[in-house]
């Protein structure tokens, strides 16, 4: 492998970029902040990027101690990769980006390709201040989230919660992209009736009561 190049200078900013700066890596960590992914899945949900360019990023990626790949148990036997503690916390450095590039999104774009869980880190910044598992239901399709952190293991991830959520939220595209816009407030749009809230927890009555 190829040494990785540097931008040769000692500063903070400047070696994180030799590690994250390669166009396609934080978004090859946005896709396994949802968890253990196969190569094919991930090929499938980083529309654009090339096959080479996609597995030169997931060697670069464990060489530098954010990624690991391993080999599930039979009958599944195949590899997937997963993030270290130093890839998971890139968390907080996506939601930052998130938030920044919220004036820059605009309307989407007729090749612009989506993907439900996308809404997820925009979701997980509106429930800032909330705690539990959440099911939100898309017309893409469902994924489900962890609000509040603290809990080990994904923060998101594709389909159904798999347990009994805090919180069921179903709402159409175009709120949800509103949303993740910050044009409307996640308490906000349940007041107005975009946002349907379902669920006997505390989570979910915080949130109808907002």
């Amino acid at each position: 492998m190829p040494p990785r190049r540097s931008y040769d200078q000692y500063c903070s900013v400047a070696r994180a970029l030799d590690t994250v700066g390669d166009r396609w890596t934080l978004l090859i960590v946005r896709e396994l902040l949802a968890g253990p992914r196969r190569y094919t899945d991930l090929h499938a949900d980083l529309p654009g990027v090339s096959t080479d360019v996609l597995a030169s990023r997931l060697k670069d990626m464990e060489r530098d101690g954010l990624a690991t790949r391993r080999r599930l148990a039979p009958p599944g036997a195949a590899y997937v990769y997963e993030l270290t503690g130093r890839g998971s916390a890139l968390l907080p450095v996506l939601q930052a980006l998130g938030t920044w590039g919220e004036a820059g999104l605009g309307e989407r774009g007729p090749t612009d390709a989506v993907r439900a869980h996308w809404f997820a880190l925009p979701l997980l910044r509106a429930l800032e201040g909330e705690t539990g598992l959440v099911e939100v239901r898309l017309d893409e399709g469902v994924f489900h989230l962890r609000a509040g952190g603290g809990a080990t293991g994904p923060v998101y991830g594709d389909g159904p919660a798999g347990q009994e959520p805090d919180a069921v939220l179903s709402l159409d595209t175009d709120t949800c992209t509103a949303i993740g816009r910050g044009e409307l407030p996640l308490t906000e749009g349940v007041r107005a009736g975009r946002v349907a809230v379902d669920g006997d927890g505390p989570l979910a009555k915080r949130l109808r009561e907002a």
